[in-house]
């Protein structure tokens, strides 16, 4: 263990400071955590060379323009590290939007929202004087809302344009952050902030939670071998997609990889998706654009045929959901009576539920200690509680996290996952 300590050290000497006693973003309770260290060194060994960083590039003259391109450096910045989400809703979601935002929220992170066309003009102007008027969100201004709203339709490629859209305004215009996650409003926290982000300083910021498998099975004669059209693509209202006669072989020039479309991916492989120097995100992309379901698919395939990246997946989407077996086009409605499961399943996120379902305020209460119009409380917010006062009234260092039982539930997922058993033998397979 002490060979594991002086190898930890050695390769965060140049975040020294952070070791001081005037270190403020771990709860004390957690500080010297083994195996939290133990999971930091586990998972920094996702390149093919066991470094946590990407290969550096080479100094040698090259007439090829790709080999002077490069994924972007893991960020350097001290912890807390921070998360961009994509919260997307439909029509009548903008209250459930709001409620998953405040569940969600801290200052640290930044938040795209997005109401799709089929919500109304009047849902989606409350939706940003929600914002707007906010004094939390006004003062540290890390909520926008899409003004522009894409059109929808899960089974079709526009839900990949819409995510691709988000992660496009977020390296654009919010700075630096660490991970993307996606997320709709039917979905709910099971953590705090201050538990992921407890947990997630520990993590190199290279790995991707992604949910995938080449073995597509029943997916291979329903999805992969099908052409669609989805009419979201060029028309003003939503219609379901359509089938082509003709069906397709299954590609050579890449690999196809299916999962949950849900998923955490970081800035590096977003950043890649966008620009696609090697073309691949693009190709892949055009495939998928008449693929039934491609939320499904397009960033597991991209990920597991990119040489930069297919060495960073963890196998797992990070959500509770329950499917029927075999799995339907939609996940049954989450309840009062899944409330242990979902517990016990150590996740941060679950999914679906049907708006104010009494199990949202169960998980406030109980999971999340959030008041009714109110954001969590955490580390920053240090106000009082008394009659129902918000604690985030008053804000103190949003650099310090005071992480509760949630870290442990999830320091226990993120165990498992990055075990002998389950992290390098699952990637990519």
């Amino acid at each position: 263990m002490k060979r594991l300590k002086n190898y930890y050290m050695h390769l965060r000497h140049h975040h020294h400071h952070h070791n001081s006693p005037e270190r403020k973003w771990v709860y004390p309770l957690a500080i010297g955590s083994i195996l939290s260290i133990f999971l930091l060194f586990l998972a920094t060994l996702t390149s093919p060379a066991g470094s946590p960083f990407y290969r550096s590039v080479t100094t040698t003259y090259s007439v090829f323009v790709e080999s002077k391109l490069h994924p972007l450096p893991i960020s350097t910045l001290p912890p807390p590290p921070r998360i961009a989400y994509l919260i997307s809703g439909s029509v009548a979601d903008g209250n459930a939007t709001k409620r998953t935002l405040l569940s969600l929220y801290h200052p640290h992170n930044y938040y795209i929202l997005h109401l799709d066309l089929e919500a109304s003009p009047q849902e989606r102007l409350d939706l940003r004087y929600f914002v707007r008027e906010s004094e939390l969100f006004r003062r540290f201004r890390n909520v926008k809302v899409i003004s522009k709203a894409n059109l929808v339709t899960y089974r079709g490629p526009t839900m990949v344009a819409n995510t691709l859209h988000a992660a496009a305004i977020l390296l654009r215009e919010c700075g630096d952050w660490d991970w993307f996650i996606n997320l709709s409003a039917s979905d709910y926290p099971l953590v705090t902030q201050d538990d992921l982000l407890h947990m997630f300083s520990y993590l190199p910021r290279d790995l991707n939670f992604i949910d995938h498998t080449s073995d597509i099975g029943w997916k291979d004669h329903q999805r992969a071998r099908p052409i669609i059209v989805d009419p979201g693509l060029y028309m003003s209202k939503k219609q379901d997609v359509f089938w082509i006669t003709q069906r397709r072989s299954r590609p050579t020039a890449f690999k196809l990889f299916t999962g949950s479309a849900w998923m955490v991916l970081s800035r590096s492989f977003i950043d890649y998706t966008i620009w696609g120097w090697d073309n691949l995100p693009r190709t892949v992309l055009m495939y998928y654009s008449n693929f039934i379901s491609s939320p499904e698919g397009y960033f597991h395939t991209v990920i597991c045929n990119a040489q930069e990246f297919r060495n960073t997946t963890v196998n797992s989407d990070l959500h509770f959901i329950s499917w029927d077996n075999p799995p339907k086009q939609h996940p049954h409605y989450l309840t009062v009576d899944d409330m242990q499961r979902m517990v016990d399943s150590n996740a941060p996120f679950a999914r679906k539920f049907h708006r104010e379902d009494p199990v949202l305020d169960r998980i406030d209460a109980e999971l999340l200690s959030r008041g009714p119009g109110m954001a969590v409380p955490g580390g920053w917010c240090i106000g009082s509680r008394e009659n129902g006062t918000d604690p985030c009234s008053e804000i103190g260092d949003t650099a310090v996290l005071r992480p509760g039982p949630g870290s442990k539930r999830l320091e226990t997922l993120i165990s498992s996952l990055l075990s002998n058993e389950s992290f390098r033998p699952r990637q990519c397979i």
